[in-house]
C-alpha cells in the first residue's frame, strides 16, 4: 500500500528488519531526505561518513548498503531507477533558508519537519544527521570541489528500494528547498512491504 507525504512535509514509521521501503517520485524532480535509525537504540543511525568511506565513493546505487555510526549495515539499496543521490549535504532548515538564501520568514524545512515527525520515537534535534537525499543531484567539482544543486534527475514513477538490515525507525520528507527540486514543491510516495 502506498502512502503520500505532501510536498513541504515529513512522517516517520517503524521498517521491520527484512522488508523493504519503496520511496517514489510521483511527479519527477523532487528529492526526499531520509534517515533510518536502529529501534532498539536510537543513538544509532545512519552514517554519511561511514558509508562513504565504505563505498569509497560519493554516489551510490543498486547493490550499495548504508552503514550506521556504528559500522552496521541499516539498509541496501536493491533498486534504483535514477541512480543520482546525495549523502553530503544536511538536510535543509530554518538556518539554512536564512542564511544560504536569505529568507526573513524561512519555513522549518526537512531538518524541521524531520525533527518533528521523529520525536515520539526519542529523537532528538542534535540527533539528526545527514540524510541520505533520495533523488537530490548534487554534481561536485573535480578541481575546487565545488557543490552545485542541479535538478534531480528524477521523472514521474521512478523509485529506489532499500532492503532494511535491521528493526529501523525511518524518517522520510518531501525536500522543501526549491532549489533542490527545480523551483517547484511535490509529493513524496512510500511503500513498506514485509519480507
Amino acid at each position: 500500500m502506498s502512502h503520500r507525504i505532501e510536498p513541504r512535509s515529513g512522517v516517520a514509521f517503524d521498517v521491520p528488519k527484512g522488508a523493504t521501503l519503496t520511496v517514489i517520485d510521483p511527479t519527477g524532480e523532487q528529492v526526499a531526505d531520509l534517515l533510518a535509525f536502529a529501534k532498539d537504540d536510537v543513538r544509532e543511525v545512519i552514517s554519511s561518513g561511514r558509508t562513504l568511506d565504505y563505498a569509497n565513493r560519493i554516489y551510490l546505487t543498486t547493490g550499495d548498503k548504508l552503514y550506521s555510526n556504528r559500522s552496521r549495515v541499516l539498509l541496501e539499496i536493491e533498486r534504483d531507477d535514477v541512480g543520482r543521490h546525495d549523502f553530503l549535504l544536511t538536510p535543509c532548515s530554518k538556518d539554512t533558508f536564512r542564511i544560504i538564501y536569505g529568507d526573513t520568514d524561512p519555513h522549518r524545512g526537512c531538518f524541521g519537519n524531520l525533527a518533528a515527525a521523529l520525536a515520539p520515537y526519542g529523537v532528538t534535534e542534535d540527533m539528526i544527521p545527514v540524510a541520505f537525499n533520495v533523488f537530490m543531484n548534487v554534481p561536485v567539482d573535480g578541481v575546487t570541489g565545488q557543490l552545485r544543486v542541479d535538478p534531480p534527475l528524477s521523472r514521474a514513477g521512478d523509485r529506489v528500494v532499500f532492503r532494511a538490515h535491521e528493526d529501523l525507525i525511518v524518517g522520510l520528507t518531501a525536500c522543501s528547498a526549491l532549489q533542490s527540486n527545480n523551483g517547484s514543491f511535490k509529493p513524496i510516495d512510500y511503500e513498506v512491504t514485509a519480507a
